[in-house]
């Protein structure tokens, strides 16, 4: 950690609640409307903690053999999917915590999981390929292979998969069986986002900036300056602007107009060290953001793209993943030594007191 002391929540972030779980926290997520807390912990640990007092309500060790690696929510909450070094995808019910379904894809990372928005599949990356698979287990469809690693997935609609890789970005009907648009570019993508209508395609990139298709008029852009690899990308449910990561202060490009093309980004500067999670709120303009310093900032952005800091706390360690409850009224992170910290969010009329940061 470095350049941040701890400090008590701040402006419209109130105290909640905290808890421990065995090891680096590395995916979370709210589960049945907001009564229960998901949490996933490297060593392949799952937790469920009570919403609002974070009680336990249950907890599963070891459920992945050489660790957990990513964790997926179905879109009504009542189950949920998690994916591992042991090449195997598991759905769960969200509940009790029984297991639905084990799904062996075999050797190699299962390491990018993610639900279609309607949940009736599941898609989930192995090394090369990526399958799909209907909400009862059965396989839907599956890839040929890639030119290299799966990078990330990313559902467009209900039956429509963009996949990500090295010098490209495919985008594949999973119920025909056929490809429907290719997107080239010559480099190692690192992380995918698409706008929620589906048309524009955001790519982190090894070299350091951000590549963004519009598939519409297939136009591509490239956006340059960063200090690191902009792994962290977030569009707002609008799709008017995306948060970038990248270094130590959030990027916000405005897709309004003729954007973001020719223009300047907002930056939101009050982290010290590199922004390590993002997430927008479910409804609204409102950004949280997680840094490897442990700080962690809400902030109420404009639609070209500046915005002004509304809340902020402290996670105490690098802040692996942040997640809004699903009514917007609090939001949560969890941290490198597998801390979890839930913050009320309390709106107020009035803007973040003078010298908030």
């Amino acid at each position: 950690m470095s350049g941040i002391e701890a400090f008590t929540p701040k402006g419209m972030l109130h105290k909640g609640w905290s808890a421990q779980v065995e090891d680096y926290a590395i995916t979370c997520g709210w589960v049945l409307q907001g009564k229960a807390f998901l949490v996933g912990d490297s060593a392949g640990g799952i937790y469920s903690f009570e919403g609002k007092s974070g009680d336990v309500i249950w907890k599963k060790q070891e459920v992945h053999k050489g660790g957990l690696l990513a964790m997926s929510i179905h879109p009504d909450g009542k189950s949920f999917a998690t994916a591992g070094q042991d090449g195997r995808v598991m759905i769960w019910d969200s509940k009790e915590g029984e297991l639905i379904k084990d799904l062996d894809l075999g050797q190699g990372w299962a390491e990018h999981i993610q639900w279609s928005p309607d949940g009736k599949f599941l898609a989930v990356t192995l090394s090369r390929y990526v399958y799909v698979f209907c909400a009862n287990g059965q396989e839907q469809w599956r890839s040929d292979q890639h030119p290299s690693t799966a990078s990330a997935i990313a559902w467009s609609n209900s039956n429509e998969l963009a996949t990500a890789c090295y010098g490209r970005v495919t985008f594949f009907d999973v119920i025909s069986d056929k490809v429907n648009q290719k997107l080239e570019w010559q480099g190692s993508l690192v992380s995918m986002v698409l706008s929620p209508d589906g048309d524009i395609v955001a790519c982190g990139s090894q070299d350091n900036s951000v590549h963004f298709w519009r598939r519409s008029t297939a136009q591509d852009a490239e956006m340059t300056g960063y200090p690191g690899k902009p792994s962290q990308l977030a569009f707002d449910s609008t799709g008017t602007v995306l948060a970038t990561g990248g270094s130590d202060r959030v990027t916000v490009w405005s897709f309004q107009g003729d954007g973001p093309e020719g223009t300047a980004p907002g930056e939101l500067t009050l982290h010290t060290d590199s922004i390590s999670s993002l997430a927008f709120s479910n409804s609204g303009m409102l950004l949280a953001s997680g840094s490897r310093d442990g700080s962690v900032f809400a902030w109420f952005l404009q639609k070209n793209g500046q915005g002004d800091p509304v809340g902020g706390a402290f996670a105490g360690e690098l802040v692996s993943q942040i997640a809004w409850r699903p009514d917007d009224g609090a939001l949560a992170a969890v941290n490198a030594i597998g801390g979890i910290t839930i913050w009320e969010f309390k709106v107020r009329t009035k803007s973040a007191p003078q010298g908030f940061a």
